[in-house]
């Protein structure tokens, strides 16, 4: 068995107390009217768009949340238009450099155009721009999708009345601009499959038999796309939301189905008598910043409304998967760490978390602003752990105009012997400044921002740390960075330079990430102990592989009271007879903790469950498949451990309710993972309003 390797994480985590119970959820989220759900995080805050006009003209209902579950009217978004259209659907919000832009469809149903209205706050009100997108008689479910160089393309659905299968699909235009496509819009996903047939015999179609493929969302994963849509017709059982694959968005073809309807499900269909037409979804990252949410309208009990549901989305190496449509009580989205939104208004420094050097601080208007536009000024939260993701909306107020010195501001890291990452945009020269040290001393990297850039507007900041590993992305696309530093840092700082600035929506979260996707990834780098030989391990084509052929075992902290583990695990096809895979999902200081490892026998797989009061074997479901990878979800909470594959619980036991780390354990070659995540169970003392 395992000895323990503690070097490398002597933190114990104390920030926040221990969680006793489960506060949970049930869908339905929000009980009113909120079809075709789209979902916009804008400074940590949730607003939330769907379908619909009123009798008094206003379109767009719209409700906000700070944790995804509390949700509270907001007003609509948007007057209606002059003339007869009252078919206001599928609205779906952008933010770009201090606007927001409402993509929405218009019409009376038969005709139906894909327009834009723009506002200065999510809340609204927009103003229709007076541009139209699209030229089709008829076009729906508007989607903007940003690649990684920033190139945007609108997702939508048309119909193809000359296809094999006819009715509605989709097809994607490059955007040239917020308001203007190419012109030049391609198929993505065509109905191809009986499950989406929406009338066998539709009258307003001249009786033909009609299938529908529609409400796209676009995700990117380990460089493969991931188009979500909604087939059929929800009053049917086969009705549900599925997705389309592709390497490429240039693909000259469609995109390629994974759900046939009968050997592969839609990800989230009807349940007879529980759940009734799950579908038209958007996606978005919970109050943690890691765990992403599939949001989605589900009908209600009566067939009268269409209302907000919620479920986790991930992946389990190329099979996307919601832990849904759930149906009874379900954990609350993981809350951050430490959240921030600066709503008291104080004439100092922030509040008792920040430790501020220099500058002239205050908070107003649900922002910390440092008003200073001399010197150097800095606002730490230290985050007392090694590895953490931060997130943060930050823009400038004002430069100094007659310093030698630029004006910039941005954000830093700090590690035991001072600053080691700083992330810092300086208008005057339309660019960003990266620094960090090395073993050979600082390092820097300049990195051009987008023409039209705003420095006033509000962007948003995100950094990932593990181990030594950093990743930073400014509105994901305007400027990345990934790099590793000398040594570990434990706090995060807002700072500027000969500048004033503003910062919202702070949020930080203890935990950590690996999906092994990172350029010359060591184990030691992303902070793994080894126990034995690291010659037993690898790190390539983005996922970790066992080597040896005898047990190994692998730690990773920090140390945590209660936290979330997800695990995405299989057997290669060249795994060597013998070769097992399992967890050590809490491994105390001195090294002990239960093991569990999965195992096949002659009715199936099991769980095996070890720890010093013997055995326990716990059956996983018939299609459990070791031969592909699979997800399993740990959750700790004090002294109690709770295991589950994908949404499905399988056990749980007594374990330590002292600090742990989590490990990975592996029987021989052949075992691959794909995917680990560790998130700290932080106390919320009451939900976010």
């Amino acid at each position: 068995m395992w000895t323990p390797q503690t070097g490398r994480y002597p933190y114990t985590m104390t920030l926040s107390p221990t969680r006793t119970t489960t506060t949970t959820y049930e869908n339905p989220v929000y009980h009113q009217e909120l079809p075709d759900p789209f979902v916009l995080k804008f400074c940590g805050e949730y607003w939330a768009y769907g379908s619909g006009l009123q009798e008094n003209g206003r379109a767009f209902p719209i409700v906000r949340s700070r944790d995804l579950v509390h949700w509270e009217e907001a007003g609509y978004a948007l007057e209606a238009l002059p003339g007869d259209a009252d078919c206001y659907w599928a609205p779906e919000v952008t933010y770009d450099n201090g606007r927001f832009y409402l993509y929405y469809s218009v019409g009376d149903e038969e005709w139906m155009e894909i327009r834009v209205a723009v506002a200065e706050h999510p809340g609204g009100p927009f103003v229709d721009s007076g541009h139209r997108l699209t030229t089709e008689p008829f076009a729906i479910d508007a989607h903007v999708y940003q690649d990684d160089d920033g190139t945007r393309y609108l997702f939508y659905a048309i119909d193809y009345l000359e296809h094999t299968h006819v009715g509605t699909g989709t097809a994607r235009d490059q955007m040239l601009g917020l308001f203007t496509l190419a012109g030049e819009p391609r198929p993505v996903t065509r109905a191809a499959h009986d499950w989406q047939v929406y009338d066998p015999n539709r009258a307003e179609k001249g009786g033909v038999r009609w299938h529908t493929i529609e409400g796209s969302f676009v995700l990117k994963h380990k460089g493969l796309y991931y188009q979500m849509f909604s087939g059929g017709n929800w009053q049917n059982v086969s009705y549900g939301v599925s997705y389309a694959i592709s390497d490429s968005l240039d693909r000259p073809g469609e995109w390629s189905q994974v759900a046939d309807g009968e050997r592969v499900l839609p990800i989230l269909r009807t349940i007879p008598g529980k759940v009734i037409g799950p579908g038209h979804n958007s996606v978005v990252r919970g109050p943690d910043n890691l765990q992403l949410y599939c949001m989605y309208h589900r009908w209600s009990v009566a067939g009268e409304i269409r209302q907000l549901a919620i479920d986790p989305l991930d992946w389990a190496g190329e099979r996307m998967l919601v832990l849904g449509p759930s149906t009874g009580l379900q954990p609350v989205p993981l809350a951050p760490s430490f959240a921030d939104f600066f709503d008291e208004e104080r004439e100092e420094e922030p509040g008792e978390a920040w430790c501020c050097i220099g500058g002239s601080w205050r908070t107003h208007g649900g922002a910390a602003r440092q008003e200073a536009t001399t010197g150097t000024a800095e606002a730490r939260y230290d985050v007392g752990a090694p590895s953490f993701v931060a997130e943060v909306s930050l823009r400038a107020l004002e430069g100094r105009s007659d310093s030698d010195n630029l004006s910039a501001f941005g954000a830093a890291l700090h590690g035991e012997r001072g600053s080691q990452f700083r992330f810092m945009l300086v208008p005057e020269k339309e660019a960003a400044v990266v620094s960090w040290q090395t073993d050979q001393g600082w390092q820097g990297e300049e990195i051009a921002l987008p023409s039209g850039f705003k420095p006033t507007a509000y962007h948003l900041l995100r950094v990932e740390t593990d181990g030594l590993h950093v990743r930073l992305r400014l509105d994901e696309a305007a400027a990345r960075w990934e790099g590793w530093l000398a040594e570990e840092v434990n706090s995060v700082t807002l700072r500027t330079e000969e500048m004033a600035a503003a910062f919202a929506g702070f949020a930080v979260t203890v935990g950590w990430q690996d999906d092994f996707m990172e350029r010359d990834a060591s184990l030691a780098g992303l902070g793994w102990a080894v126990a034995g030989s690291a010659e037993d391990w690898r790190i390539g084509e983005r996922q970790l592989s066992s080597l040896g052929e005898a047990e190994a075992i692998l730690a990773k902290g920090p140390l945590l009271a209660s936290y979330e583990m997800v695990a995405n695990v299989r057997l290669d096809e060249a795994a060597m007879s013998g070769s097992a895979f399992g967890f050590c999902p809490t491994i105390s200081e001195d090294g002990s903790g239960p093991l569990l490892t999965v195992q096949e026998d002659g009715a199936g797989y099991m769980l095996r469950w070890l720890d010093r009061s013997g055995e326990r074997l716990f059956p996983l479901p018939e299609h459990f498949d070791g031969a592909e990878f699979q997800q399993f979800r740990f959750r700790k909470e004090g002294g109690h451990l709770s295991a589950q594959w994908e949404e499905h619980p399988i056990a749980e036991g007594e374990v330590s309710p002292e600090p742990t780390r989590v490990g990975l354990y592996a029987r021989g070659a052949g075992v691959s993972w794909d995917l680990i995540r560790v998130t700290e169970i932080a106390e919320r003392k009451e939900p976010y309003r």
